[in-house]
């Protein structure tokens, strides 16, 4: 039914439960996962951000992000499930836009996700990534609630 699992992870607590959650799918569907972080560039690009410090910064993102799949590789390993992963960097555009391709390229036949379930002006000023994802996404969604 779902072979091919994607899972979007940024190091939150609401994408860890996503990650449990496909973990335990995986298990009784005997399915694969591929583990996908998302480097965004564009909160860093300010205003007199110099190209020194931009670099910086995101040498410290990707290291960041090898860690986080790094951890959660090991996570879905230990339970004795199939991984992959990637890391890719999104220049300027929301990290939805790149999950939904990777779930097209892949092929994904689920994606499973973390979602803080912001609502109204915090939603607003910060997006939706989860909704963004539904939206678009060709393959069924399964959405994880943060914890209230």
């Amino acid at each position: 039914m779902y072979q091919n699992i994607l899972v979007p992870i940024d190091g939150s607590e609401t994408a860890e439960l996503g990650l449990r959650e496909a973990i335990g799918l995986a298990r009784r569907l005997a399915s694969r996962i591929r583990l996908l972080h998302v480097v965004s560039e564009r909160p860093w690009l300010y205003p007199g951000t110099t190209p020194e410090v931009f670099e910086q910064i995101l040498t410290h993102l990707r290291r960041t992000g090898e860690t986080i799949i790094h951890e959660a590789g090991a996570a879905v390993r230990a339970a004795g499930i199939e991984v992959d992963h990637r890391l890719i960097e999104a220049p300027g555009d929301r990290a939805g836009e790149f999950i939904v391709a990777e779930a097209r390229d892949w092929p994904a036949q689920l994606i499973v996700c973390g979602t803080h379930g912001r609502r109204g002006l915090r939603r607003l000023l910060m997006g939706s990534d989860a909704q963004y994802i539904v939206s678009h996404s060709a393959v069924p969604v399964l959405l994880v609630r943060g914890r209230a």
